[in-house]
């Protein structure tokens, strides 16, 4: 009991240690429960084999989709060597996540995002966290009573690393040849967690990425009524392909050539729905699928986009 009392103030306390905050918004996790997957020995092993076989960064704007099963984690390495971790799968899945990062040879992260406090987002964070030595760490202005977000704090606290609130109009620090920004969450509540999330542009040269996190109808709308420059090659499909993200508004303002959707094979939630992956496939966007390709890595050239697998297909989990 005063261990769980400990850990709850611990919690409180942490909280309002964040960079720029105040009146911190508590928000009870919605059912939402990742499917549970193990790091086991032939994970770490196929890190080491994904790792060691893709394509040099120099020069490029490398991004990897690091399949995490149901759940999201991005390494973005750019031309000048710095490098950004957007999420890290649920916590089964952070040595494998771990394992890639250094196979890809990095040992700092610059910047270290956590889109939103869902378990099969940040929950391998903590292990990224005691693996690398850490720059800056964004995390939106929104607390949960779960243990994955706990560990998540108490691994920074651990590590004295301080904690920005990811929010529209934060710029990113990626290296002078790529800009880079946060254009959501645009408000300060929100009924679901997922809105919550941090939506980041990242553009180099004439080629562009666009995550959106978990982000659903609400923060796309706003997005667009913000006029955002949401146009985009490449699409990290928001809320694994689920039917509340992806509105057609949205799409047509991001307007890709190319979508890439971070999921589990057979997943309990049926993602990607049918109606997101009809849209996509009549707007003729080339898709790329984890639960299909396994990790995903798309290397930029400024003008020109590679990638290291063959297309998925427009197949839906469930008739949503």
């Amino acid at each position: 009991m005063k261990k769980k009392l400990y850990l709850l103030l611990l919690v409180f306390v942490l909280i309002f240690t964040f960079t720029g905050c105040s009146n911190t918004s508590n928000v009870q996790e919605s059912s939402k429960t990742a499917q549970t997957h193990k790091a086991n020995d032939s994970m770490r092993q196929q890190a080491n084999t994904e790792g060691n076989n893709q394509t040099s960064v120099s020069g490029k704007l490398t991004v990897s989709f690091i399949d995490v099963g149901q759940g999201d984690s991005e390494l973005i390495q750019t031309p000048s060597g710095k490098t950004m971790l957007i999420d890290a799968g649920i916590p089964e899945m952070g040595s494998k996540v771990a394992d890639y990062i250094k196979n890809r040879g990095v040992s700092r992260i610059d910047v270290l995002v956590a889109t939103h406090p869902h378990n099969d987002h940040i929950g391998g964070i903590p292990a990224v966290i005691s693996n690398f030595d850490i720059g800056k760490f964004y995390i939106p202005k929104v607390t949960t009573n779960t243990k994955a977000f706990e560990n998540v704090l108490i691994a920074a606290k651990n590590k004295g690393i301080s904690i920005n609130v990811a929010k529209a109009g934060v710029t990113l620090d990626l290296g002078s040849d790529i800009k880079a920004e946060m254009i959501a969450p645009n408000s300060l509540h929100y009924d679901k967690l997922n809105n919550y999330s941090a939506v980041i542009k990242i553009t180099y040269k004439n080629t562009s990425f666009l995550f959106t996190g978990d982000a659903e109808g609400e923060s796309e709308q706003e997005m667009l009524n913000k006029n955002y420059d949401l146009k985009a090659d490449v699409l990290k499909v928001g809320h694994h392909g689920s039917r509340t993200a992806s509105t057609l508004p949205f799409l047509k303002a991001v307007s890709p050539k190319y979508a890439v959707i971070s999921c589990g094979k057979n997943n309990d939630y049926g993602h990607p729905h049918k109606v997101t992956m009809g849209k996509l496939k009549n707007a003729g966007i080339t898709v790329y699928r984890t639960d299909e390709c396994g990790t995903i890595v798309a290397v930029s050239d400024g003008n020109n986009i590679n990638f290291n697998v063959n297309p998925g297909d427009y197949k839906y989990g469930s008739q949503y």
